[in-house]
């Protein structure tokens, strides 16, 4: 079986995918970074859409239409704000991974994409959350058998770098 994970350097409100994945706020309000990008993309209405779903946990997630995007779906999730690793931060991020990939699969989305959750204005160290979301989409896809194609897609060469080591050394052994 090729492996369904790709490793992106780009733009992720260009992609074409069913669903982008938002690294919202509690609010879903527009904000800086990739919510902000997502915002400024999709358009008015987005936003909109998003006051209507009553905002959003730490680690869970919520679906609206993509709007001006290329992408059908916005999958919001809310990444966990570093705090030295203390406070369940590497769980609550796997939630987020998890949770947007059990919601595609709600929705039989065949592709996702995925931005480097919470290592922005969050503080998330950029290698430890590589790591914990290719391991979690790892985990989660043989539970979600209807998605075909996992994008992380990546802001920069040092994000797209981390992420091409985490699948390195998630790589199934045999």
């Amino acid at each position: 079986m090729p492996d369904k994970i790709e490793i992106a350097e780009g733009d992720i409100t260009t992609l074409h995918v069913d669903a982008v994945v938002n690294a919202a706020n509690e609010a879903l309000a527009p904000g800086g970074g990739v919510c902000g990008a997502i915002h400024r993309a999709a358009g008015p209405e987005f936003a909109d859409a998003c006051a209507k779903l009553g905002g959003c946990a730490t680690g869970e997630a919520k679906v609206t239409d993509g709007f001006g995007l290329p992408a059908r779906y916005v999958i919001h999730t809310v990444g966990p704000v570093w705090g030295g690793g203390e406070r369940g931060e590497g769980m609550l991020l796997a939630n987020c991974y998890r949770n947007a990939l059990t919601l595609a699969a709600e929705h039989d989305l065949a592709s996702v994409a995925f931005p480097a959750i919470s290592t922005g204005i969050y503080g998330f160290p950029p290698d430890r959350a590589a790591l914990i979301a290719v391991r979690t989409v790892r985990e989660t896809l043989p539970d979600v058998p209807g998605i075909a194609r996992v994008v992380f897609c990546c802001f920069g060469a040092e994000s797209r770098d981390l992420h091409q080591a985490a699948l390195a050394a998630t790589a199934p052994r045999g």
